[in-house]
């Protein structure tokens, strides 16, 4: 995603003031996809998600959100969510993505230190 460069901030008086932001529009992406599962996504998770293309649909992430709500229902607390061909592991008790995986990744995969495993 391309990067937005500020040079200038607008004060309520009028007055221009120099400096310079620099607007990352994934930041807008994780806002969104955090509001709508109710989920929080690591740093890491983020990273995997851009460096391997891995979109999620608002209905994509219901379905995750739902799988979070069942294996926090029966006591999970560290698990591996399936989710078409991604697979994400989740701490519960946080409510945070840790990674993400798809494709052949999710095939060739061992998952370790989890307690729970749900196909959504």
């Amino acid at each position: 995603m391309k990067e937005i460069k500020v040079d200038a901030t607008r004060l309520p008086d009028g007055v221009v003031q120099k400096q310079q932001t620099t607007i990352r529009p994934e930041g807008f992406d994780r806002v969104l996809r955090e509001s709508l599962s109710g989920l929080k996504f690591s740093a890491h998770a983020e990273e995997r998600l851009a460096r391997r293309g891995i979109e999620l649909t608002p209905q994509e992430l219901e379905r995750l959100r739902g799988a979070v709500e069942r294996i926090e229902a029966k006591g999970g607390r560290d698990s591996l969510v399936l989710v078409d061909d991604k697979a994400f592991l989740i701490s519960i008790k946080n409510k945070t993505v840790i990674t993400a995986l798809s494709g052949s990744s999710v095939r060739e995969g061992v998952f370790t230190k989890i307690d729970s495993a749900v196909v959504s």
